[in-house]
């Protein structure tokens, strides 16, 4: 769902950013860190950009197919309203 890539990113500066004491605590702290990123990002109520990109090209045609039916729809009160003349 997430780049992992821009999130290897943050847990890096994170950890870049800790004091050396506590990087000395092992090599697995920037792991923890990610793991904690991770979850935190989980329970946010996010989609992915793919799923939004798909997401939007659905609204855009379903826009223009409302739109055709609407000019339709005009276009047929219009022959209504002659026709009641």
């Amino acid at each position: 769902m997430f780049d992992p890539k821009k999130l290897e990113q943050v847990a890096k500066q994170i950890h870049d950013a800790m004091p050396q004491p506590v990087k000395d605590l092992g090599a697995d702290v920037e792991q923890k860190v990610r793991q904690v990123i991770q979850g935190q990002l989980n329970k946010l109520d996010v989609v992915s950009r793919e799923e939004f990109d798909v997401q939007t090209q659905v609204l855009l045609r379903t826009r223009e197919k409302l739109t055709q039916l609407e000019a339709k729809l005009t276009e047929l009160e219009d022959k209504l309203s002659q026709q009641d003349k």
